[in-house]
């Protein structure tokens, strides 16, 4: 029996003390177990995004060595352009992806779509991996290429739809910047790893055993990945905005089982993004901007200096290594930044900076070197950082949770259709035609339409993506 008067030194009795530090140990626990499953979580979504990249990457990277295997060998010219418009007729059943996935995570949660995607990936990554050549089986290659890029479109845009929605509405409201940053950063991440290799095996291997087979390895790399991400991707926990708006619309469809009046009909995805066209309209103007910047300094930019700028392909790997490396680092600050100062100065920054440098960077690469292009690679992705650091969450922040994933899908996929696929192939035909000022015009044009709109549209840093009653 204890001593009424034994006390603690903050007053509480032995046992409410006891208690009192049972709980705090709970807590902790509770709280160490919570961070715990949302690195894993965030590592899972991380790691498929990261795969998705890397095999638009490994496609564009050793795309001058497999485009004489894929497609007749007498044209090289003919043959390289052949395999960037099979790149961009991957970018065309994006909007198809883009509604079946955005309603998908909509309907039955972000998981089920990341699940989804990651398989649709990993399908398109064994198919070029066993692609036949043109020698063995004549256009079948071509076809094989082409159905792989179809799948492998649909699955970046589901990944797009999902990814996007999970880590923005998993992040803290504080943080959401830094966290929504790694979309690219492990996007950028990806791609360095993809070039890396690409590096790597243009040293240790001749360009005849590139040619041959070599080109074959990435691609039998990241269908081996894939599995694993496939099981990270298994335990992932639903995002409580999703689960908060399943919970009330399961609740309102007990009141209307319970009610006499007829129940109220549910918006379907065409009225949803009509109700946020606002805001869709954003994302794909910003889309044009980020599908035309990446691709052109990040995706394309090693194929286009082996093969427009004839810089060796070991020199032209190796810096852009050292670019992709120096842009990667950029992401998270500029995340960060965004987090401190809004998400609208750090875009109309780089919509500025975009349209400002696109002559003074494309005039670097044209310098002749290695490094010349290095440096202009470099440039283009600092600039690239202040939008892709900031875009997946700010195109979140702009939707409702019930049309969330829709909203950002379909836009994006328009977008990424209209500009980014076609980015790689209008930069190597318009330069081959003496008109590449055509296209660094369209690089700055594209940054200015990213400043003025995001000059219009309101703060968002911050809010809560939770809907509550």
């Amino acid at each position: 029996m204890s001593d009424p008067t034994d006390v603690s030194p903050t007053g509480d009795t032995p046992q409410a003390a006891e208690a009192s530090a049972s709980a705090s140990s709970t807590t902790a626990s509770s709280t160490g177990h919570s961070t715990k499953r949302g690195r894993r979580n965030l590592a899972g979504v991380a790691l498929g995004n990261a795969l998705e990249w890397y095999d638009w990457t490994a496609y564009a990277v050793f795309a001058s060595f497999f485009s004489t295997q894929i497609f007749a060998p007498e044209d090289p010219n003919a043959a390289i352009l052949a395999t960037f418009a099979v790149f961009a007729v991957g970018f065309a059943v994006r909007p198809v992806g883009g509604i079946f996935f955005g309603w998908l995570a909509d309907r039955h949660g972000r998981k089920a779509s990341l699940l989804l995607a990651i398989a649709c990936a990993s399908g398109g990554m064994l198919l070029i991996a066993v692609a036949p050549t043109y020698s063995q089986a004549g256009l079948l290659g071509a076809v094989v290429l082409l159905i792989a890029r179809l799948l492998q479109g649909v699955a970046h845009t589901g990944e797009v739809a999902a990814a996007y929605t999970y880590v923005a509405e998993a992040a803290p409201a504080r943080r959401r910047g830094l966290w929504a940053s790694s979309i690219f950063t492990s996007g950028t991440a990806a791609i360095l790893v993809a070039t890396i290799l690409g590096a790597i095996l243009t040293s240790v291997l001749s360009k005849e055993a590139m040619t041959a087979w070599g080109w074959r390895l990435p691609f039998i790399l990241g269908a081996v990945i894939a599995l694993f991400t496939l099981y990270l991707r298994r335990k992932l926990d639903e995002t409580e905005a999703f689960t908060t708006k399943q919970q009330e619309t399961q609740a309102d469809r007990v009141v209307e089982r319970t009610s006499s009046s007829a129940p109220a009909p549910k918006p379907g995805l065409v009225a949803g993004l009509w109700a946020n066209r606002t805001a869709a309209l954003r994302v794909f103007a910003m889309g044009a901007a980020l599908g035309v910047f990446y691709y052109t300094w990040a995706i394309g930019a090693p194929s286009w200096a082996v093969s427009a700028l004839k810089i060796p392909a070991q020199s032209a790997l190796w810096a852009s290594v050292i670019a992709q490396a120096i842009g990667l680092l950029a992401l998270p600050l500029v995340g960060s930044l965004s987090d401190r100062i809004g998400r609208r100065p750090v875009m109309i920054a780089f919509g500025l900076l975009g349209a400002l440098l696109a002559w003074p960077l494309d005039l670097l690469a044209h310098g002749g070197t290695a490094w010349h292009f290095g440096l202009a690679m470099t440039g283009g992705l600092l600039v690239f950082a202040l939008l892709g650091a900031v875009y997946p969450a700010v195109i979140a922040e702009f939707f409702p949770t019930g049309v969330r994933a829709s909203g950002i899908a379909v836009p994006y996929a328009l977008a990424a259709t209209l500009f980014a696929g076609t980015a790689p192939y209008l930069r190597q035909w318009l330069g081959q035609i003496n008109l590449n000022g055509v296209f660094v015009a369209y690089v700055a044009a594209t940054a200015l339409l990213t400043a003025w709109v995001m000059f219009r549209a309101p703060e968002t840093r911050g809010i809560d993506l939770t809907e509550k009653r």
